[in-house]
């Protein structure tokens, strides 16, 4: 143990190390020709009003309430703003009056008699074929009665078909089978 502390440097041999290859590091630079001199303008006063020192106490701008090792600042409250009415609102700008609406001109303008007698009882049929106290009918009811046309109608159309592709599946099915 003692050859090793031996060995190994103290500390202030490295600290004179450190100085060493600093001080050489300087040498250089003090051997080159100083630089021409330039005008150099005066340094600014320093104004101490800009310090701040923050070793003064600040005195709290409240009184302070103390709460076991705590001290609570308590603001007081700002007084309210006097209280100034809203300006008036502006005039509205004059606007013309806009022509009567008559609606049954515009019916009559738009759909003939014929046309709108027959959306009206079209209308009507509507309304009470859709009314559900009435027997008892129940939502389900109503859907049912309107989907059974859509219903009936499609399979018409598209159920021999459908008939025929699967009878013609299971036929080939049974004849691949008896040819094993």
């Amino acid at each position: 143990m003692s050859d090793q502390s031996s060995q190994e440097p103290t500390m202030e041999e490295i600290l004179a190390s450190i100085r060493r290859i600093i001080s050489e590091d300087d040498a250089p630079a003090a051997e080159a020709p100083p630089p021409a001199p330039e005008p150099v303008p005066e340094p600014e006063p320093l104004i101490e009003d800009d310090v701040l020192d923050l070793t003064d106490p600040i005195e709290p701008p409240a009184p302070v309430e103390t709460l076991g090792d705590l001290d609570v600042y308590t603001p007081e409250p700002e007084p309210e703003p006097a209280y100034e009415p809203p300006p008036p609102p502006p005039e509205p700008a004059y606007t013309p009056p806009s022509p009567a609406f008559n609606r049954d001109e515009v019916a009559e303008t738009l759909v003939g008699d014929h046309a709108a007698g027959l959306a009206a009882s079209a209308f009507g049929s509507l309304s009470s074929a859709l009314l559900m106290p009435a027997n008892g009918r129940t939502l389900e009811d109503v859907v049912r009665e309107l989907l059974r046309p859509l219903l009936k109608e499609w399979l018409d159309t598209n159920l021999p078909r459908i008939v025929e592709n699967k009878v013609e599946e299971e036929v080939h099915r049974i004849s691949r089978g008896r040819g094993v």
